[in-house]
């Protein structure tokens, strides 16, 4: 599953309790299947935090040399080696504040 956090960042967390080893992989990071490797929690999940601009990527879980698809992410499509789980991160939305000026002391 993906959840886009508030600090900006994007969290990736997959169940595999019994794996030794979890990577990320992605068009973020060309598809490196060694490079974004998974810190295990002790309830089964593995998380990996990354600061990804805004935009849409393609991403798998590589856990003990198997490849998993998240079907929770924001969509699946086929890619060249099975199904692609999809991540789109938005613009930030800017919020501009006025205030009224002052008024001209007399």
């Amino acid at each position: 599953m993906v959840e886009l956090r508030e600090d900006g960042y994007t969290e990736f967390r997959f169940f595999r309790p019994a794996a030794a080893c979890v990577f990320l992989s992605g068009d973020f990071n060309q598809w490196r299947s060694d490079q974004l490797k998974m810190v295990r929690q002790g309830n089964g999940y593995w998380v990996l935090r990354l600061p990804l601009p805004a935009g849409d990527y393609k991403f798998r879980y590589l856990a003990d040399g198997q490849w998993y698809t998240d079907f929770a992410a924001f969509g699946v499509e086929p890619g060249r080696f099975g199904l692609d789980s999809l991540l789109r991160i938005p613009q930030p939305r800017l919020t501009v504040h006025t205030t009224a000026p002052a008024a001209a002391a007399a």
